[in-house]
């Protein structure tokens, strides 16, 4: 899979991307259909030291792209509970498939 990563005011980092990688390679194994994914690593200006790294992934796939966002106090928060949501749409989405 070709993942494309993009960072708005925020430092490129190499672990991030290799955290994100091995995630999303997992789901690619599980899931053979999934065709690439764009995952944006973003900072927020906020009041509450308990958000402001945010994780947007979104991969695309046959029929609607999966989508899925989290804002933690962490990228590493914020990356497992994206992925825990692109898991469970994943899922979802190949239960419609072989329901057919």
């Amino acid at each position: 899979m070709d993942i494309n990563f993009n960072y708005v005011h925020v430092t490129a980092s190499e672990r991030l991307e290799e955290l994100v990688s091995k995630k999303l390679n997992k789901l690619e194994n599980r899931y053979d259909w999934i065709v690439r994914g764009e995952v944006f690593f973003k900072t927020e200006n906020t009041s509450s030291p308990e958000t402001g790294m945010i994780c947007e992934i979104k991969l695309s796939a046959p029929g609607q792209n999966v989508f899925a966002s989290s804002n933690e106090k962490s990228f590493e928060m914020a990356i497992t509970n994206t992925v825990d949501d692109i898991t469970r749409q994943l899922q979802k989405k190949k239960e419609k498939m072989t329901s057919r």
